[in-house]
């Protein structure tokens, strides 16, 4: 019996087809408009978090206690070197890096501004987190030979790299000199002269903003620290249980995660998750009453129909199940050309990404790129699956009621 109920709902479906394909198109376009949506959303995200972590913080990160409140050189990691060794026995870790970061003031023969100068290893930096990709000054393409050329730049002869917007804000290229002046670990103001021999963008706020990389030999010397100490470790790990490994094992000092480093990254994920639910359900609702209209319709057109079949005995629940598959026939039709769509739209937007070139400072000065790539989840796809068979099944139950209410000797008789 359920098999011949399967043939005439699918019959039934394409009774009139014009206006079931119309309605299968509209759930189609508007199913891949909504994972490209998501896929874009998580993508902007994911690629904000990817760089935050390769150019400063990585998962974790070690600070000596109160140096990321008092901002000050005193507040150092003794023996750091020793720290990192032990760190990169660890199970889970992938990298280590140490850092030198002080404040203090940068200036140009005409401008100046307050920036934070920070002493890097160059090789260690492009094992961490491919530093050379942040590369911005480029000439036909190509990093030029005294930038980061082939990730093999050198900070020798007190070589700088300046973030892109400090080096708006000072007006200077590669080659251009700077002054930057600080106090030392004894507490005298000394001043170093540097060169640029690059610019970054990381995406990174305040890095771009006001930072300059320096090599870490040099600030060491400047700064008088040893070159066993540093202000900074940053790990890159796979293991979520290590932040915990590590603050119960270096309980002095201040051991911190991505996300407790970077709260605004966890409210901006926060927000997308809100953008996607809300795109979610305006598409959903557009699903629900597409296929309400098609079926309550339907039901409409058949009243006398179903009024004869029930006046000769047929079981309500039959015809319950009929109108049940019309409607999951037309949402999973739908739902195979958006999904179909949506692989496409979303494939394309991981490998070219969407080009806002047009908009980049103002998505720079928010830590996006101009070219936004999306990301594929299995989410997406099973999410709007359970959504859209949901949706089909609430949409029938109106047209249900019409039918159980109907009297089969007045629609035979033509009074409905």
């Amino acid at each position: 019996m359920y098999k011949l109920i399967l043939k005439m709902a699918w019959k039934n479906t394409f009774t009139r087809p014009a206006r079931t394909l119309l309605v299968i198109t509209m759930i189609a376009v508007s199913m891949s408009m909504m994972l490209a949506i998501q896929g874009l959303y998580d993508g902007m995200v994911k690629n904000m978090i990817d760089k935050n972590k390769r150019s400063d913080s990585g998962d974790i990160s070690l600070y000596a206690k109160d140096y990321r409140v008092q901002k000050d050189i005193k507040y150092i990691i003794k023996n750091a070197v020793k720290i990192k060794e032990d760190i990169e026995k660890l199970d889970g870790v992938k990298a280590v890096v140490l850092r030198l970061n002080a404040d203090g003031l940068l200036s140009t023969a005409r401008k100046s501004s307050f920036a934070s100068v920070h002493g890097i290893d160059l090789q260690e930096e492009e094992k961490f987190g491919s530093f050379s990709e942040f590369l911005k000054d480029k000439v036909n393409g190509k990093a030029r030979e005294d930038a980061l050329g082939l990730g093999k730049m050198s900070l020798a002869k007190r070589g700088a790299v300046i973030g892109i917007e400090l080096a708006k804000t000072l007006k200077v290229r590669i080659g251009s000199k700077l002054i930057f002046s600080t106090q030392d670990s004894f507490g005298e103001i000394k001043s170093i002269a540097l060169k640029v021999r690059g610019i970054v963008q990381t995406t990174n706020i305040l890095l771009d903003s006001n930072a300059i990389f320096v090599d870490i030999t040099l600030l060491h010397n400047f700064l008088g620290t040893s070159p066993l100490d540093a202000t900074q470790i940053a790990i890159m790990s796979e293991n979520e249980k290590l932040v915990n490994v590590l603050k119960s094992k270096y309980s002095n000092l201040d051991v911190k995660s991505f996300l407790e480093l970077q709260p605004m990254i966890k409210q901006i994920q926060a927000m997308m998750v809100i953008f996607n639910s809300i795109t979610f359900f305006i598409v959903m609702s557009v699903v629900f009453i597409g296929i309400f209209g098609v079926v309550y319709v339907s039901v409409l057109d058949r009243i006398r129909e179903f009024g004869i079949v029930l006046g000769i005995g047929m079981q309500y629940k039959y015809i319950r199940a009929q109108i049940f598959l019309e409607s999951i026939i037309v949402g999973l039709i739908g739902y195979l050309g958006g999904a179909v769509l949506g692989i496409i739209f979303l494939v394309y937007l991981r490998d070219y990404g969407l080009d806002l070139s047009s908009f980049s400072d103002a998505l720079e000065m928010w830590g996006y790129e101009a070219v936004i790539t999306g990301t594929i989840k299995i989410s997406y796809f099973t999410t709007t699956f359970g959504a859209i068979i949901t949706a089909s099944v609430l949409s029938v139950l109106i047209p249900l009621r019409k039918i159980k209410k109907i009297n089969p000797i007045d629609v035979i008789k033509a009074q409905i």
